[in-house]
């Protein structure tokens, strides 16, 4: 896929859930005071923050998208890192507001019996953000874009929200007013698991954490597999945004010539490119096999 495609494909599923959840929210905030439901107006509110969530991805894939320049050599893909970590901030903030509501709602008994419209609205959010993750997943995967990832998470975190609204608002319908803010409180919980696997996704990334083991072994093979290459000495991984960056060093014939050992590792990051479309650079050094030779390294 074409980098321009690629951020394309990003663009129109991030424009998709943003006004899919505009209406959610809408809805989810007249359903739940209308409705008198503290648990879907609480579900509303939360999709008023996703907002800030899905705008600051937006902002950060047209950053990403940019090349490289003398300031960036490596690109600006950590944007869309940034981004994950903002909308895991906005998860937890929405999840403690959530949670500080639910408690006081407990407390004070303040409890109201809510009308049909609010369990109608639990209904529908949970089967229209279970197919937005299920959408957006799909090509955030395919991608490997971690921003368009967290914007799926956040996605199923709504749905699972919603479902512990749908119990709450449904049991508070039936006369048990107290199961509404439970309900909210238990959504909170739900919350901050998928914030923290957001952020320490994101983290790791931004961290320059290695890729998944079955990457490197694969690449490794790949690259043995050219001839010319007598051994992958080492091989390192890093994301940059969609894009993965790979540090080789190929052990070759020390009695090859610059141009022939340069002609080997040419076709082995061609292999590479064709291979993995979302590797965005490979680094090649070259040792000499069966020699004895020093590794340089602070790190």
């Amino acid at each position: 896929m074409l980098r321009e495609e690629r951020f394309n494909t990003a663009d129109r599923i991030i424009t998709v859930g943003f006004w899919v959840n505009a209406a959610l929210m809408t809805m989810k905030l007249l359903a739940g005071h209308f409705g008198k439901s503290d648990a879907v107006f609480a579900d509303g509110l939360e999709s008023a923050c996703d907002f800030v969530a899905i705008l600051s991805t937006m902002i950060a894939l047209r950053v990403g998208r940019q090349p490289f320049d003398p300031k960036h050599p490596y690109g600006h893909g950590k944007a869309e890192n940034i981004a994950a970590v903002l909308v895991s901030l906005v998860i937890f903030t929405t999840g403690l507001g959530i949670l500080i509501k639910a408690v006081h709602t407990v407390i004070d008994r303040t409890y109201q019996t809510p009308d049909l419209m609010a369990v109608l609205a639990a209904v529908a959010t949970i089967g229209i953000k279970e197919w937005l993750y299920r959408f957006s997943m799909k090509t955030g995967e395919h991608l490997q874009s971690p921003a368009l990832t967290a914007v799926a998470k956040d996605h199923r975190k709504d749905a699972v929200t919603s479902v512990a609204t749908l119990v709450g608002v449904t049991g508070a319908f039936f006369g048990v007013g107290v199961m509404d803010p439970l309900a909210a409180g238990l959504t909170a919980f739900f919350i901050f698991h998928i914030g923290y696997e957001t952020c320490m996704g994101a983290v790791h990334d931004l961290m320059d954490g290695s890729p998944s083991e079955d990457l490197i072994r694969s690449i490794t093979q790949l690259s043995e597999g050219v001839d010319g290459v007598e051994h992958v000495h080492e091989i390192r991984g890093r994301r940059s945004g969609q894009y993965l960056i790979i540090d080789l060093k190929l052990d070759m014939d020390p009695d090859m010539t610059v141009k022939r050992s340069h002609d080997i590792a040419t076709t082995v990051k061609r292999l590479i490119f064709e291979r993995y479309p979302n590797v965005g650079d490979v680094m090649i050094h070259i040792n000499p096999h069966d020699e004895e030779h020093e590794d340089l390294i602070r790190l």
